[in-house]
């Protein structure tokens, strides 16, 4: 429950912080006098903290259902990108196959393992926000599977929805391709092939 002024200010005059329970109740005989027409009472779950309010005039009261509240869903997470560019790994260039998602290594998974059109390994890390973090932590990846004489030589891709200038650097300095994803795009959501910009 949040009170505000008047004036439609930011911050709120009064409130009550979930859990709280509001009781609408008849106001008593003084009250109505007042002319009081609805008493509402917030009470906190967790403590003895009470707010009254006292409603003089509805100007409007409405109301709609909703139904089941499915709950919080994050949409466009890394799990997200990563099932889809699996689904299209054709997006990183012609001729790519999967090895797999989630390769395990001895200090983490990479989060997809890839052949491109010349049959050479490809260490693809997926960030939904590219930074240099995600960059150094390909770097480790690419260092560790470069020993692995069945993969090797393996390159990296870092893929994100945005790259930031400075994780771009990094990468190109250190032989790492940066791929920014279009993630409506490859869940069919829009089509860039149809926009203007």
């Amino acid at each position: 429950m949040l009170v505000h002024s008047d004036g439609g200010s930011y911050k709120p005059l009064n409130w009550m912080s979930p859990p709280a329970r509001l009781r609408v109740s008849s106001p008593d005989e003084v009250d109505l006098e007042l002319g009081v027409v609805e008493q509402w009472t917030v009470q906190s779950a967790k403590t003895d903290d009470r707010l009254i309010i006292n409603i003089h005039e509805k100007i409007s009261e409405s109301s709609h259902d909703l139904g089941v509240d499915p709950g919080l869903i994050k949409d466009g997470v890394e799990a997200d990108l990563q099932r889809l560019l699996a689904e299209q790994i054709e997006t990183l260039g012609q001729g790519y196959s999967l090895i797999r998602r989630e390769y395990f290594t001895a200090i983490g998974p990479v989060d997809i393992l890839a052949r491109d059109a010349d049959g050479a390994t490809v260490a693809i890390e997926l960030k939904r926000r590219g930074d240099i973090d995600g960059v150094e932590q390909l770097t480790r990846y690419l260092e560790l599977l470069n020993r692995d004489p069945l993969l090797a030589p393996v390159r990296g891709i870092f893929a994100a929805q945005q790259i930031k200038p400075q994780a771009k650097v990094l990468a190109n300095d250190r032989g790492i391709d940066c791929v920014t994803l279009d993630y409506d795009a490859m869940r069919g959501v829009d089509d860039s092939e149809s926009r203007l910009f």
